[in-house]
């Protein structure tokens, strides 16, 4: 127990002459400390006040200030380890930290791949905030963007959060790029028709429409194909480019196409189809012997049926 209780105070002694003589390394170490800080802080405000000086995205703003400041106190870490232990040189540090980050690395492989895509799509802004896009079957309006994800809200109200690099490594369809979006229709009408008369009152009627902006773009009407029943125009105008603005858009081209033909007298057939037959077909009669017979005995009449020939 002696023997214990020596060893024990040695070893107490040890470590109290030791942190003793380490006290002017601490010391320095906490003064560097409370430097890295005060730099840290300062750099924060000047990464700051520049990015916003040059309009820089919120998010991104955020994301440039909290790097600085992370670099600021990584290189004011390793200088105080290096005065409170002087067998760490900055040269092991710097390996030992690169080591760590290769671990770190490999472990959260995804988290950082999301980072890395999260501050690519902020700094090149491929699509800002409120702009409707599709990714991957997924359509609706961004909300927000973080470092990790993005959360895209869909027009039935459910929210998505995708990972960053999804949007990064596919293909994305900004539908609000521009103010104005162009729309197609297809409006058929009777073989019968005049094509040049059902083109006018098409393209008269596309442009009354108060959501048609061809002010700006001109309408487009396009005989496009012989359908099974009708001709078929491709109608083609311009209006805003948020879906709600498409749906509107059409519903009211819609309306007017419709109103106008029926206006000119113009038919929109019914799909209908015609039956041609070889040769001819009986009919069969309605009724026999009630009532219409002139036989004797009251029964009706052999008259020959009546036969069906051609298109039926």
């Amino acid at each position: 127990m002696e023997e214990a209780a020596l060893t024990l105070q040695e070893q107490v002694e040890g470590y109290w002459i030791a942190a003793v003589e380490a006290s002017p390394r601490l010391a320095v170490a906490l003064v560097l400390l409370a430097i890295t800080w005060l730099a840290a802080r300062a750099v924060k405000y000047l990464v700051e006040r520049i990015t916003r000086r040059m309009r820089f995205r919120t998010n991104l703003v955020d994301v440039l200030t909290m790097l600085s400041g992370l670099l600021i106190w990584i290189a004011g870490t390793l200088v105080a380890l290096t005065v409170v232990f002087p067998s760490i040189t900055p040269g092991r540090a710097l390996t030992t930290l690169g080591l760590g980050s290769v671990a770190i690395g490999f472990a959260f492989k995804d988290t950082f791949e999301n980072f890395l895509a999260g501050l690519l799509i902020l700094i090149r802004e491929p699509f800002a905030i409120g702009d409707h896009v599709e990714c991957e079957d997924v359509e609706g309006q961004i909300e927000e963007i973080t470092i990790r994800d993005s959360r895209i809200r869909r027009t039935d109200g459910q929210l998505v959060v995708m990972p960053n690099h999804e949007l990064f490594q596919n293909p994305v369809t900004v539908r609000t790029d521009r103010e104005l979006r162009r729309t197609t229709i297809i409006v058929g009408v009777a073989y019968g028709e005049d094509v040049d008369d059902a083109r006018t009152v098409i393209r008269d009627a596309v442009e009354a429409v108060d959501s048609v902006r061809d002010d700006v773009k001109d309408v487009q009407v396009f005989a496009k194909t012989f359908n099974s029943s009708s001709i078929d125009f491709e109608v083609s105008w311009w209006t805003g480019s948020k879906p709600v603005d498409i749906r509107r858009s059409r519903d009211q081209v819609v309306a007017a196409v419709k109103r106008a033909l029926d206006e000119a007298g113009i038919e929109i057939p019914f799909p209908y189809t015609t039956l041609t037959f070889k040769e001819p077909l009986p009919l069969r009669p309605e009724a026999q012997g009630a009532g219409g017979g002139d036989g004797a005995d009251g029964s009706g009449g052999d008259a020959p049926a009546p036969t069906a020939a051609g298109n039926g």
